[in-house]
């Protein structure tokens, strides 16, 4: 799959594979911040997609970041969207978490979706889990 990438900042610098068929792409900071326990810190990594129709693109932890406490909020990219990407990081740790220039703060991952109609119905059919909640199917 082709997808075309346009900089919208000199300075961006390009998502890239770690690894020959690793399934994200590495996103990388282009300022440095310290975020806070608790705080939400949103980076524009100065570029923009295209891709065709039926895919989306997400961005996701990286091990190490998760691994300090750090998690992405949001981060799914429609097919028609034309703006600049970026990466919303919220700490969940009880230190603060330093970011430096170039630093790789996420993945992006383009993956495939059904474009589903919704049929609004009466009933639905019965399940195996029926209305079974968080918990349902017991702790062993």
């Amino acid at each position: 799959m082709i997808i075309k990438v346009k900089k919208l900042r000199e300075d961006a610098k390009l998502p890239t594979h770690g690894h020959p068929g690793d399934a994200g792409m590495d996103l990388y900071a282009m300022e440095t911040v310290t975020i806070k326990p608790g705080e939400h810190y949103r980076f524009w990594h100065g570029f923009a997609l295209e891709f065709k129709s039926g895919f989306a693109a997400i961005v996701k932890d990286k091990g190490s970041i998760s691994k300090a406490g750090l998690h992405t909020l949001g981060g799914v990219f429609d097919a028609g969207y034309r703006g600049e990407y970026n990466t919303h990081l919220v700490n969940l740790s009880n230190k603060p978490y330093n970011v430096e220039t170039g630093d790789k703060i996420s993945q992006l991952v383009i993956i495939p979706v059904v474009i589903a109609k919704l049929k609004e119905v009466k009933k639905l059919s019965e399940s195996a889990r029926g209305e079974g909640k968080f918990g349902s199917t017991g702790k062993k």
